[in-house]
């Protein structure tokens, strides 16, 4: 009941949900008014010409009855004009009472009404004694994966939403949501950010400089994580107090950028824990091309332990007999010395370099550019907006204005001759097209893309994409890296790295005996007592009690994981 009252207290508070009941109540005296004057028109029509006399009553009854289609038949008109004067009264009872009534309750009562309801579900304040939670700033892309890695490694968090109804909304799907402003002081002191572990501000440039002068004026101690759009805005940024600025857009371009493999047949270092190294590389033009895992010898000649290989945006774990394609990309673990032998076992590429040929010109696409030259790799590079002309003709050496769906602009572009084509639009749509379009015209093209939202990432890949990434899957990684105190991992997209308790049907066996792989797909690169830490395990690595494994894989490899074990 108080519940009730405190909802029926905010909703009349709110000033559009007085002038909606203003506005029903007008229409409400409007059928009143209406009711009353066909009621005093029936006794006038019953007594001078049907010569009846009936109560007022009667007359009210009678008009209810008939405009809500009832219609009992108990009292009714003989004459043609009696007769008449019904069927007014009961299609205008049609119109006021069946159609209109209800649509203008539902949209100046109900509704309203029912909107507060969820706005006055979330909250306005985090709950007294909360420590060491991660404050979200707001609830954008990067939000639902980020949110995910936190629940799963039992971090709180509170998402900052200044409009109820949508903090309302986030709330009913389970999300720690709190209501305010997010450039006001009240907020964070609200939000305890004090005894924070890390404020995330993933607003634009301008209101992350906002947030982060905000936090500082309360705590001087809580870490703040800024993402930032512009470059520019880095130093900005620094100077109003984040301790970490992510300039994720290069970021991203650079990540796409290493994984073209133009001019040699280097491994491309994807993720670092410790003294561990994960690479990856190309078998294409390499000498291990239709070998079988154990005819390479990888572990015995590098000392790298071959563990994955990408196959059609799917990452596998590899069994001994498994035969390298082309078109395969493995993924090998081991230390700098294990992975510099693993390069002087690949050789090197004798044929002319061939360029790189980018399809989009934004931030991700000229980041991916520097990068590719500052590896020596010449760089083709179309763009349909003019406007963009001037800041990308330094940066590459060949340039097309125009639009990539043209066959005529990438033939301008080179792409007969290019190594490697890197998709880097912000609309999945565009790059599963031209995936398609690229992967038609040239089936020996590597084609690396830049994705969107999650939901694309399986039509991608069988658009033709050997590789993708997404700048939301690279922001989670980036933050959660520093929460936890490591380097970010970015096998690829749709991977991830976990960390789990050794369950206790697996203690005191060998990691070959536990067939972890097998069962799950999950890849473990490492094995960790108290303080002490067994990085790329082998077969006969013991698995002791109280132990966590450090594994890589994707998020329903991991809950098969959780069945198969727990």
């Amino acid at each position: 009941m108080k519940f009730m009252l405190a909802q029926l207290s905010y909703f009349f508070r709110e000033r559009q949900a007085r002038r909606n009941l203003s506005a029903l109540t007008k229409y409400a005296v409007f059928v009143l008014a209406v009711i009353s004057v066909y009621s005093v028109l029936f006794h006038l029509i019953m007594l001078h010409f049907e010569g009846e006399q009936h109560s007022w009553l009667t007359g009210f009854y009678w008009t209810l009855t008939v405009m809500s289609t009832l219609g009992f038949g108990d009292i009714t008109f003989h004459t043609d004009i009696g007769r008449i004067f019904s069927i007014i009264v009961l299609l205008s009872g049609i119109i006021l009472l069946l159609i209109m009534l209800p649509f203008t309750f539902i949209r100046y009562f109900y509704a309203p009404w029912l909107e507060a309801q969820i706005r006055f579900q979330a909250p306005r304040a985090v709950p007294e004694g909360t420590k060491n939670h991660v404050i979200i700033c707001r609830h954008d892309s990067i939000a639902p994966g980020l949110i995910k890695k936190l629940e799963f490694n039992q971090i709180p968090y509170f998402v900052v939403e200044k409009a109820p109804a949508v903090a309302g909304e986030l709330s009913a799907e389970g999300i720690s949501v709190i209501v305010g402003e997010i450039d006001s002081r009240e907020t964070f002191e609200s939000l305890r950010v004090e005894d924070a572990r890390m404020v995330v501000a993933n607003h634009a440039d301008t209101v992350n400089t906002n947030i982060t002068l905000t936090v500082r004026e309360i705590s001087s101690r809580v870490p703040i994580v800024s993402l930032v759009d512009n470059e520019e805005s880095i130093d900005i940024l620094e100077l109003s107090g984040a301790t970490h600025v992510l300039p994720l857009k290069r970021k991203l371009g650079e990540l796409l950028a290493s994984r073209v493999n133009i001019g040699d047949r280097s491994y491309h270092v994807t993720g670092r824990f410790k003294d561990l190294l994960i690479a990856e590389f190309t078998v294409h033009g390499t000498p291990l091309v239709g070998q079988t895992v154990r005819e390479t010898r990888l572990r015995e000649l590098t000392g790298a332990n071959l563990v994955a290989v990408w196959h059609k945006g799917h990452l596998r774990p590899v069994r001994p007999d498994d035969r390298l394609q082309e078109t395969t990309i493995p993924v090998v673990i081991g230390n700098e010395q294990q992975l510099a032998q693993l390069g002087k076992m690949l050789g090197s590429d004798q044929e002319p370099a061939r360029p790189a040929l980018i399809l989009g010109g934004g931030k991700v696409g000229l980041a991916a550019a520097r990068f590719l030259r500052r590896r020596g790799v010449r760089v083709h590079l179309v763009e349909k907006e003019e406007r963009l002309r001037r800041f990308l003709e330094p940066e590459v050496d060949w340039l097309v204005m125009g639009d990539a769906a043209d066959r005529k602009v990438l033939d301008e572009a080179g792409i007969g001759k290019a190594g490697a084509v890197l998709l880097t639009t912000a609309d999945d749509a565009v790059n599963i097209y031209l995936a398609v379009y690229c992967r038609r015209l040239r089936r020996e093209l590597n084609i690396v893309s830049r994705v969107t939202h999650e939901r694309n990432i399986e039509a991608i890949y069988r658009a033709g994409s050997d590789y993708l990434l997404s700048y939301a899957s690279l922001g989670r990684e980036c933050v959660v890296a520093m929460l936890l105190g490591r380097e970010p991992i970015m096998v690829g997209e749709g991977a991830d790295f976990f960390a789990a308790a050794i369950p206790a049907s697996l203690q005191g066996r060998t990691l070959a005996e536990s067939q972890i792989g097998t069962r799950t797909g999950l890849i473990v690169i490492a094995v960790e007592e108290g303080s002490r830490m067994a990085t790329n395990p082998g077969p006969g690595s013991i698995l002791p009690a109280g132990g966590r494994l450090l594994m890589l894989g994707t998020a329903e490899q991991r809950r098969s994981f959780s069945t198969e074990f727990d």
